[in-house]
């Protein structure tokens, strides 16, 4: 019994982790449309509008309008750690540059690797190895500019991506105690709300009104795209697959998000590819590669 269980663990991660690169796409490829979404509205406006939407949504057709009360404290706290993670990184873009931004939120792919050794979690080489071959592709994706020069954004961002890598290690947890179907919906609904709450709060910390919406076709079509794909169909799918795959490898496979950026801006926007962007594209798919095959098995999931 043991080696079909083994096949069927071995099919159900592959699955899995073509998934998370299917969500990983749809992440890179709505940058172009959210870039152009925020010209008709702040940043924390648009995703307390994205995950608010995305949340009613789940809660009608994936929770059925009722969830577990087991699940509601995990759900909840789930939120939290997603919503820190794009609070504190929408803060610091706006102190420091977008490239550094994208690198240091990067850095939750050697982040993840260490939290769950502190959880207790045993990795192999291949897994460190993988991660840091993951971090250098990022660095060439993204070259950050002046990187010696740390300031208060860079470190708002780093708060944000610590808060990421939490979410993906306590994603890994609790989806394997938890249905999926209760946990996401609360999740999202929690990052909408908290995001609404801080509105009023941002205003005043920045001296100016964080909540300015101006309604066009594009950021319609942008809310509807990212609530739909890009946070209920996305979120839907990381906490079903990280059932059955590690979390520093679900980490490494999100590095590939600003490979997929990079094609859709060359595909969309005509802008070109060059030997940096091929070379970090070659390492982060080289550290998958790695951490995959010699990176040990998959966790098996708990029934709750």
């Amino acid at each position: 019994m043991d080696k079909p269980q083994g096949k069927a663990n071995k099919g159900l991660r592959a699955r899995a982790e073509a998934l998370l690169v299917l969500i990983t796409l749809i992440w890179g490829s709505t940058f172009v449309i959210v870039k152009a979404a925020l010209q008709d509205a702040t940043p924390l406006a648009f995703i307390a509008l994205r995950f608010v939407a995305a949340g009613l949504l789940l809660y009608g057709f994936l929770a059925r309008g009722k969830v577990a009360h087991r699940s509601v404290l995990p759900g909840i706290t789930l939120g939290i750690f997603l919503f820190g993670g794009y609070a504190f990184q929408t803060s610091g873009l706006a102190l420091t540059t977008p490239s550094k931004a994208a690198f240091i939120t990067g850095f939750s792919v050697i982040l993840v690797p260490l939290l769950v050794m502190v959880e207790g979690t045993r990795l192999r080489p291949a897994n460190i190895a993988g991660a840091f071959l993951g971090l250098a592709g990022l660095y060439f994706l993204v070259l950050p500019s002046g990187f010696a020069e740390v300031n208060r954004g860079d470190l708002l961002v780093l708060v944000g991506a610590v808060s990421f890598a939490l979410h993906i290690v306590m994603v890994g947890v609790y989806a394997r105690k938890h249905s999926f179907l209760h946990l996401v919906p609360l999740q999202i609904l929690t990052v909408g709300a908290l995001a609404s709450l801080a509105l009023p709060v941002f205003s005043v910390m920045s001296g100016h009104a964080v909540f300015e919406v101006h309604w066009t076709g594009r950021l319609t079509m942008a809310l509807a795209v990212t609530a739909v794909f890009a946070t209920g169909v996305a979120f839907s799918v990381q906490n079903w697959a990280q059932q059955y795959t590690p979390a520093a490898h679900t980490a490494l496979i999100f590095a590939l998000e600003p490979v997929f950026a990079a094609l859709t801006s060359w595909a969309v926007l005509g802008e070109s590819l060059g030997g940096k962007t091929l070379l970090g594209s070659a390492l982060v798919l080289s550290g998958m590669v790695v951490s995959e095959f010699w990176g040990g098995a998959s966790p098996t999931p708990v029934e709750g």
